[in-house]
């Protein structure tokens, strides 16, 4: 890949995550798709922790309506690794993410991706 891997520095927030055995694939690494998941937990953890989402009693939820994802190194279980994230547009209703995921300890990201959530009220389901 000629695009260059982004660097711890290049995030202000960080939510670590614990690999799980049920994350490897035959190849002995974690599979493509769960960089996905770990995209949308770290966000997620984060709206609740600090952006007051109430996933129980809120009134509005957010969806994910586009995602993209650019591997550098492979991770594995057992590894702690920790998802970067920075805003890269706030909208009226949506949210552009820009994430990196890192071992533990690491300057250069494994991957890198971009998760844009639409944010709507949930009784109606549309903004």
């Amino acid at each position: 890949m000629s695009q260059a891997a982004p660097l711890r520095s290049d995030y202000p927030h960080f939510q670590p995550i614990t690999t799980r055995w049920h994350d490897n694939d035959i190849y002995g690494h974690v599979n493509n798709v769960v960089y996905y998941s770990y995209f949308d937990s770290a966000v997620n953890a984060y709206l609740i922790a600090v952006g007051g989402l109430d996933i129980h009693h809120g009134e509005v939820v957010g969806f994910v309506v586009s995602s993209s994802c650019d591997y550098f190194s492979a991770i594995a279980f057992p590894e702690t690794i920790e998802v970067g994230m920075r805003v890269a547009k706030l909208g009226n209703s949506s949210v552009n993410y820009e994430l990196a995921i890192f071992k533990a300890g690491e300057q250069n990201a494994c991957a890198a991706g971009r998760f844009v959530h639409v944010f709507v009220w949930i009784k109606v389901r549309r903004r």
